[in-house]
Parts: structure tokens; C-alpha cells; sequence
């Protein structure tokens, strides 16, 4: 039995319009398991079907799953006989606001849902980077919800971009038994170029597993700028594949075997000493 999988990553533009940017994800994974039988799971970015602004969250928020994204992704992963795991959107539910990713099974159904636990909030200055400022907790509700899906013989972790900057929850996700977190994301391009690769090397080699992050492509027009680059890094910490700024998309066959050679060489987390940290005093 191979414990190999083939995995997309689709780095998308999005528009104001969201059935023509939910109709540009279904051509995009459909042409791709054309070409691509050996196929198994397509990944979208972060806020895939709508601009990512405070603005526009409540405008285009939908029900999950019974939305019309969430339908479309259904019948997608049917058709198609993959694993989807369809970035993130708004999620509308009594009377509250997520950042919600869901993830499809090839039989259609709904496998899991993950809201975005840890939501974006910063205020940069001026003299870094020109100065940004963005709050998601202004518009949006945090979720309270690990998630772990089974997708083929790999239990994976799902967050959501601002998720990866947090160590306890990518080291709770390796204590489940995870083999690869995926974080669809729609990153800050004034944090890309000094934190998007050192994130997720830093999760990778810590927790000895894949990171996967899919970004939208980069629009230097809208409102908010992701910064691309959509990335996968291997056990060792490696970047295995990364994607430029612009429409891309990357097709990869992920060997999982490099979880057990990595863990098995170098096995930290044997020699973790928790006798030790748990003496470390409250603050």
C-alpha cells in the first residue's frame, strides 16, 4: 500500500464577482485532475470565493454547508472522486461571522469544518513596511475547534493563515498523530517577506510533519494584498515547492514515508523532557 499522495495547490485570483471566482476554482480543479488523473486532494486559498476585507465578510457571507459555495464543492469532490480542501469563506451562523474552511471527501460529504481559531489582528507602523493596519475579531467570531481529517491514510491538521503563527496548536496536531497541516492563507504582504517561509519551516521542523499553505494570487489593486508564494515544506524543513505571486497552480506527490525517516533520526520528540517544563511556574 503506498503511503504516498498527490495533492494540488491552486493560487487563485479572486474578484468582487464570487460565482465567477467559485466558477474559476471548479475549471481550475477539474483541468487539473484531467491532466493530473493520479490526483487526490486539490487545496483553495483562504477566503477563495470573496475579497478578504472587513468590508466585504459580511456581504458575502454564506451558510456551511448548505451555501452555494459549500454545494459546489460538494459536487465537485463527487464528480471528480477527490479530496477537497476548500480554503476558506465567511460562514454565516446565528448571527455570527467565521472564517471557515471546509473539507470534502470523494463521496461528496462534508468531512469536517475548521474555524479560524486564532483571528488576524495588527497594526504595523509606519516606519515597518509602510504601515498596515487589519482586525478580523472587529467583524469576525474565533472558533474554538481542532480539526483532524482522515485523507487517505494521513490524519491532517487544518488551520487557517494567522493559525500558523501558533506553535501550541501545530504541536497539538503532531500529539494527534498528524502527518501534514495544511493552512490555507491569505498572508499580508507586509509580513511575507519576513515571516511566510520562516512560519512554516519553523512548524515543519518543530513538529517533524508537512506544511502546506495555499495563498490567492497576488493583486497589487485590491484593498489587501496577499503575498502569494502558496509553499509546501517538508519533515526535514525543507521548501519542496513554492509558487510565485501570480496565478499558479502546483501539483506535488507528497511521500510520507520522510515523516518516519525524519522522527526516526532525529527523535526529539522522544527526548522531550515534560517532567521538566511542567515545573515551569504560572504567569
Amino acid at each position: 500500500m503506498t503511503n504516498k499522495l498527490t495533492l494540488a495547490l491552486l493560487q487563485l485570483p479572486v474578484g468582487n464577482d464570487v460565482d465567477a471566482n467559485v466558477r474559476r476554482a471548479v475549471s481550475a480543479v477539474t483541468q487539473l485532475k484531467a491532466d493530473n488523473p493520479k490526483l487526490q486532494l486539490a487545496i483553495l486559498p483562504e477566503s477563495f470565493n470573496a475579497p478578504y476585507s472587513q468590508e466585504d465578510f459580511p456581504k458575502f457571507a454564506e451558510s456551511v454547508p448548505e451555501g452555494p459555495t459549500c454545494t459546489t464543492l460538494s459536487q465537485l469532490a463527487l464528480k471528480l472522486g477527490i479530496y477537497i480542501i476548500g480554503g476558506s469563506i465567511v460562514e454565516r451562523d446565528a448571527g455570527k461571522l467565521y472564517n471557515t474552511c471546509t473539507v470534502w471527501g470523494p463521496d461528496g460529504k462534508l468531512l469536517a469544518k475548521h474555524r479560524k481559531i486564532h483571528l488576524f489582528t495588527m497594526k504595523i507602523e509606519p516606519e515597518n513596511a509602510g504601515g498596515v493596519e487589519f482586525d478580523e475579531a472587529a467583524v469576525l467570531t474565533a472558533g474554538s475547534d481542532l480539526t483532524v481529517v482522515q485523507i487517505g491514510q494521513q490524519k491532517v491538521g487544518i488551520g487557517i493563515c494567522h493559525d500558523k503563527r501558533f506553535e501550541e496548536l501545530a504541536r497539538i496536531y503532531r500529539n494527534m498523530g498528524c502527518t501534514m497541516i495544511v493552512y490555507p492563507s491569505a498572508f499580508c504582504i507586509c509580513q511575507g517577506p519576513m515571516h511566510w517561509e520562516l512560519l512554516q519551516r519553523a512548524r515543519a521542523t518543530d513538529n517533524q510533519l508537512y506544511v502546506v499553505t495555499c495563498s490567492p494570487a497576488r493583486d497589487n489593486m485590491s484593498g489587501y494584498v496577499a503575498y502569494g508564494h502558496s509553499m509546501i515544506v517538508n519533515p526535514w524543513a525543507q521548501v519542496q515547492r513554492e509558487a510565485g505571486e501570480g496565478c499558479e497552480f502546483i501539483v506535488e506527490e507528497i511521500d510520507f514515508d520522510v515523516v518516519e525517516q525524519v522522527r526516526r533520526q532525529i527523535p526529539i520528540f522522544k527526548q522531550r523532557r515534560t517532567d521538566v517544563y511542567a515545573k515551569a511556574p504560572k504567569l
